[in-house]
C-alpha cells in the first residue's frame, strides 16, 4: 500500500509540474490480473534535469537512460521506492543487450514500442483507472499470452535477456507462449550465451522460486535454452531408474514433478536442492542386478557445486544446497540409526528444508512417506537439550587431564557427545571416563 501511494504521489507531483505521467510495465500488468505488484515503475515526459529539480534526492541508477529512484521520504535505506523513466526510444543495439543511442520521447507510444512484451507495455492512469494500450497488451492478459512486440526476433536480438524473460513471465504467470514469439526464441537460443552469468542465474533463481518451476523449465528446454546454460540438467533426460523405485520415469521426470511440487515464494536453497538432488544419477548410471547409482550423492554434489559456482550464486547459498543434495539419501536409513547419529541428522541446519525436498521425492516416485513421517514425529518428541546437549567437557578438561593435544581429543569429545545424545552419561566425570577409555585406546598403526 505505501508503494501505492508513493507511486500515486509522484504521478501527482509529475502532473502538476505540467508533465506527463502513468504507472507502466509490470505493476500495471499485475494490477489488472487482481495480482499484488512487486514494485511500482512510473514513465514521464519529464526529462531527466526535470526529474531532479523535482525529486532532488532521487538517488540517480541510470542518467544516460533518464532513470532515476525515488524513496520514500527521501529515505535510502528503508521505506518504499518508485523507479522513475522519462519516455524513451533505444536504438541501435549492437551487444545484445544495451542500446546504443537513447532519445527522449513526450509520446508514451513511442515508450511502449520500445519494450519487451505487450503484456508490459501497458500505462495506467492512476487517478482515473484508464489504461493505454498501444501494441494489444490487454487482449494478450486476457489470453493468458506472453507475446513480443512487433518483430519477435529484432526484439530478442536487441536484448538476448529477453528470451529468459518470456520463459519467467510464462511460468509465474501461467501463461502461453505466442508461436511467433517461441519460434524466435528456438531459432535464437544460442544468443543467451552472451548474457552475462549473474543475469543469466538471477533469472533461473527467479524462474525456480516465483511459482510454475516445472513449466518455466519445460520450456527452457523446449526452446532449446536449457542446454545452453543448464546442460547438466538437460542431461537428466532418457536416464532410466528402477521402476520399482521410480514408476514415474526417468531422472528427468522425476525432477520436474518434484519442481512442479515447490510453491511460489520458496526458498531459492530448497528449489537448487530439488533441481540437483539426482544431478548426479547420468554420470553413475549402471544395470547390474538392477539399475543402480552408486555414489550418485557424491558425484551430485561435485556436478551441483560446480554448476551453481559458474552461475556465481553465494557461498551460503551453494552450501545449503549443497547439503541438500549431501542428505537426500539418509531418510532412509533413519529408523535404523543409532539414537546419537539420528540426533544429528534431525539437527542438521534448516531441517525442514531437508524434510520437505524428502516428502518431494517420494511423492514424485513411489509415494511413501513412512521416513518423512518417522523424522517429524521424532523431532516433534524432542526438546531442544536432547538435540543440543550442553558440553559437559572441552579439550581444556584433556589437557588437565594430563592429554597433550591432537587429533585424537575431536575423535574423543564426538565420543563424549554420542554418549550425551544417548542419554549414558550425565556428568562430567562420566563425560570424562569416556573420553578417557577412548584416547587410551591403541591407535592402528599401518605396516
Amino acid at each position: 500500500m505505501a508503494a501505492t501511494n508513493l507511486a500515486r504521489s509522484i504521478v501527482g507531483r509529475l502532473r502538476a509540474a505540467g508533465h506527463v505521467a502513468y504507472l507502466v510495465g509490470g505493476c500495471v500488468r499485475d494490477l489488472l490480473l487482481g495480482r499484488e505488484p512487486k514494485d511500482f515503475d512510473v514513465a514521464t515526459s519529464a526529462r531527466p534535469d526535470d526529474l531532479l529539480r523535482l525529486f532532488p534526492r532521487a538517488e540517480k541508477v541510470g542518467a544516460h537512460f533518464g532513470v532515476v529512484i525515488v524513496h520514500d521520504a527521501g529515505v535510502h535505506e528503508s521505506g518504499e521506492s518508485v523507479e522513475v523513466a522519462t519516455f524513451r526510444s533505444d536504438l541501435g543495439y549492437s551487444d545484445g543487450r544495451h542500446p546504443e543511442e537513447v532519445r527522449f520521447e513526450s509520446d508514451p507510444r513511442a515508450d511502449a514500442l520500445r519494450r519487451d512484451f505487450t503484456i508490459n507495455a501497458l500505462f495506467l492512469d492512476p487517478d482515473s483507472g484508464e489504461v493505454l494500450d498501444f501494441v494489444g497488451g490487454r487482449a494478450d492478459l486476457a489470453s493468458c499470452i506472453v507475446r513480443a512486440i512487433g518483430d519477435p526476433e529484432l526484439r530478442f536480438r536487441e536484448d538476448h535477456l529477453r528470451l529468459l524473460r518470456a520463459v519467467r513471465f510464462a511460468a509465474r504467470l501461467g501463461f502461453a507462449i505466442d508461436p511467433a514469439t517461441f519460434d524466435a526464441m528456438r531459432r535464437l537460443a544460442p544468443a543467451v550465451r552472451g548474457v552475462s552469468i549473474e543475469r543469466v542465474r538471477d533469472e533461473i533463481s527467479r524462474i525456480l522460486t516465483e511459482g510454475g518451476a516445472r513449466t518455466g523449465f519445460s520450456l527452457l528446454n523446449d526452446s532449446g535454452l536449457l542446454k545452453e546454460i543448464l546442460p547438466e540438467i538437460v542431461a537428466l533426460q532418457g536416464v532410466e531408474q528402477p521402476p520399482e523405485f521410480h514408476p514415474e520415469g526417468d531422472v528427468w521426470i522425476h525432477t520436474m514433478i518434484m519442481l512442479e511440487g515447490l510453491p511460489a515464494g520458496v526458498s531459492l536453497e530448497l528449489a537448487l536442492g530439488v533441481l540437483l538432488h539426482d544431478v548426479g544419477k547420468p554420470a553413475t548410471f549402471r544395470i547390474a542386478d538392477r539399475i543402480r547409482f552408486d555414489g550418485h550423492v557424491d558425484k551430485g554434489m561435485e556436478i551441483g557445486r560446480a554448476l551453481m559456482e559458474r552461475l556465481k550464486f553465494p557461498n551460503k547459498t551453494i552450501d545449503a544446497a549443497e547439503a541438500l543434495i549431501a542428505n537426500h539419501m539418509k531418510f532412509r536409513d533413519a529408523p535404523k540409526m543409532r539414537v546419537s547419529r539420528l540426533k544429528r541428522f534431525l539437527r542438521l541446519p534448516a531441517f525442514d528444508e531437508h524434510l520437505a525436498l524428502h516428502r518431494l521425492d517420494c511423492l514424485s516416485s513411489h509415494g511413501a512417506l513412512d521416513n518423512y513421517d518417522f523424522c517429524r514425529e521424532k523431532l516433534a518428541s524432542l526438546e531442544p537439550e536432547e538435540l543440543h546437549p550442553t558440553r559437559l567437557i572441552t579439550g581444556a578438561d584433556l589437557i588437565a587431564a594430563g592429554f597433550k593435544p591432537g587429533p585424537a581429543f575431536s575423535a574423543a569429545l564426538t565420543a563424549v557427545e554420542d554418549a550425551q545424545l544417548e542419554g549414558r552419561v550425565s556428568s562430567k566425570e562420566e563425560a570424562l571416563a569416556v573420553a578417557l577409555e577412548k584416547l587410551s585406546r591403541p591407535h592402528p598403526t599401518s605396516s
